[in-house]
């Protein structure tokens, strides 16, 4: 089904859309701010028109733009996860910490696994991981069905993690990249939006693979 195509969204229209939806926006289009706020909410992605292959999934994009924030470390994360959390947060994202809140040992699979069932269960819109290096965290959260994550080390990698390859989820790695570092590559991350044709059909071809394997 091809998906529903505007000159210009008003937020009424944004209300009729379906949560998690994606829409297409003519070229010149626009969006009114109060209609920004209704799609943010309701998890609507908007991208221009003529992007969407309407033989493919609706959901295979990661939505955007992000509202609702999943996020979890390991002990050595702790430092790293509070000041990304204080930095979503002013920026105006909803928060959800699926810890850990000690520094007592934990083990990063029980916590990236509970930060990617939050997206996969779309009760977060996007999912960040911590560990020591991120790659351990990385690796758990994938087995999680839907999830797609990629450990950055840098915005480039961030950038091409979600235009590329819809990573729904990001490893960090606390000994890699210090807190500046990390909200840098976390908001260019958020930021940038999974749009083209031929990268939706390669995570098509990711899905199919969740299906025979």
């Amino acid at each position: 089904m091809a998906a529903p195509r505007f000159p210009i969204i008003t937020e009424s229209d944004a209300r009729l859309l379906e949560p998690g939806s994606t829409v297409e926006l003519e070229r010149g289009g626009h969006v009114t701010p109060l209609a920004w706020d209704t799609l943010r909410a309701r998890r609507v992605t908007v991208v221009p028109a003529g992007t969407v292959d309407p033989a493919l999934p609706g959901d295979l994009a990661p939505v955007t733009p992000v509202a609702r924030v999943a996020i979890g470390a390991d002990h050595t994360g702790l430092a790293l996860k509070a000041a990304l959390v204080e930095h979503l947060r002013r920026e105006g994202k909803t928060v959800t910490d699926h810890g850990t809140s000690t520094p007592d040992p934990v083990d990063y699979p029980d916590i990236a696994s509970a930060v990617a069932r939050a997206v996969a269960r779309r009760e977060a819109d996007a999912g960040i991981v911590i560990d020591g290096a991120g790659l351990g965290s990385a690796i758990a959260a994938n087995k999680i069905r839907g999830i797609r994550a990629a450990m950055c080390s840098t915005p480039t990698l961030a950038r091409y993690a979600r235009e590329h390859n819809g990573a729904n989820v990001i490893a960090l790695g606390a000994t890699l990249v210090s807190p500046a570092d990390a909200r840098e590559i976390v908001d260019v991350w958020l930021s940038t939006p999974t749009r083209e044709a031929r990268y939706l059909r390669r995570l098509l071809k990711i899905r199919a693979l969740e299906d025979r394997f």
